[in-house]
């Protein structure tokens, strides 16, 4: 059973985290950053979130790609599908040390973060405009410690700088 939650996202700077169910950007250090935070964990995506990833890229290798669908014949290759976050939360055991994340799309942000089981974030706060037309939720920010752990500006690989922002709740 999970009975605590990570979550990750990037977001640019008007909120938006997606559009036409597709990334707006392509920020190189930001996607190593999400590969090296996720690696040995488990991620918890919806079944949007999981058909915008190229499909050279799924399942997300080295780890457990878990997808939330209310499509119940849904299935994936080496992936787990759930029809609720509930579900999921009440039927997968992390092995010791592992962490569960959510990584999007927006409903499941949303829902992940009306549980109130959410230990921290790693936000990647993009600061430039896309013209998403996808968001992420607004949450209370007095409830977690904030830590920059990480600063990239623009070069030739990275065409907005950003910051990562760890939150973690307060107790």
């Amino acid at each position: 059973m999970i009975n605590q939650l990570s979550l990750i996202v990037a977001i640019d700077a008007s909120n938006g985290i997606g559009k036409n169910n597709d990334l707006m950007w392509s920020l190189p250090s930001d996607m190593q950053f999400f590969k090296e935070t996720t690696k040995g964990h488990v991620v918890i995506m919806g079944r949007k979130n999981y058909d915008s990833i190229p499909p050279k890229y799924r399942p997300l290798a080295g780890r457990t790609n878990i997808i939330l669908s209310k499509q119940a014949d849904f299935q994936a290759d080496n992936c787990i599908v759930f029809s609720s976050l509930q579900s999921c939360m009440e039927n997968t055991t992390l092995a010791p040390g592992q962490k569960a994340f959510i990584i999007g799309g927006a409903q499941i942000y949303e829902l992940a973060l009306q549980t109130g089981l959410i230990d921290e974030m790693f936000i990647t706060h993009i600061e430039k405009s896309y013209g998403a037309d996808t968001f992420f939720p607004s949450f209370d920010t007095s409830l977690y410690e904030q830590t920059i752990i990480g600063t990239h500006s623009i070069d030739e690989k990275h065409d907005a700088s950003f910051q990562i922002i760890k939150y973690s709740k307060k107790n």
